[in-house]
């Protein structure tokens, strides 16, 4: 199954950015993946947070677009909204102590572990830098 980060999304999202046709191909492969595809719950905080920003590169998205795009995902394109389980909250914080996890790339950390306790085998990101979780490989599909 594939996850797909906040990166992919924002681009498929945003016209005027220079990734949103081969982010919007990349749902659509995704989408048609025999094993799934969705994305996790703290990616829609993150995708929201960035589209509305009233400070976003071209102007923000109102609350009503962020709603739209994310719900058709769902309701279309059959996308699962990957929730945090149980367990999550220990894995979170041994996974970032052990692997010394600061700043911002703390929200890599929780979307993987996200993906990974719904199954998710592959994250599709075109962050370079993006979290390393064992049992999920990260792949930049816009490459």
């Amino acid at each position: 199954m594939i996850c797909i980060d906040t990166n992919i999304l924002i681009y498929a999202h945003r016209k005027g950015t220079a990734e949103h046709r081969t982010a919007q191909s990349a749902i659509e492969r995704a989408a048609s993946d025999r094993k799934g595809w969705g994305f996790a719950l703290p990616t829609v905080a993150e995708f929201w947070a960035q589209v509305t920003h009233p400070r976003y590169p071209g102007g923000p998205s109102t609350p009503a677009q962020a709603d739209g795009f994310l719900r058709s995902l769902v309701d279309t394109g059959r996308a699962r909204v990957f929730m945090p389980g149980s367990g999550f909250f220990p894995a979170f914080l041994d996974g970032a102590q052990a692997m010394s996890i600061s700043g911002p790339r703390i929200f890599d950390l929780q979307i993987a572990l996200a993906a990974l306790h719904a199954g998710a085998t592959r994250l599709w990101t075109h962050d370079g830098a993006f979290v390393a979780v064992p049992g999920l490989r990260i792949e930049d599909p816009l490459e």
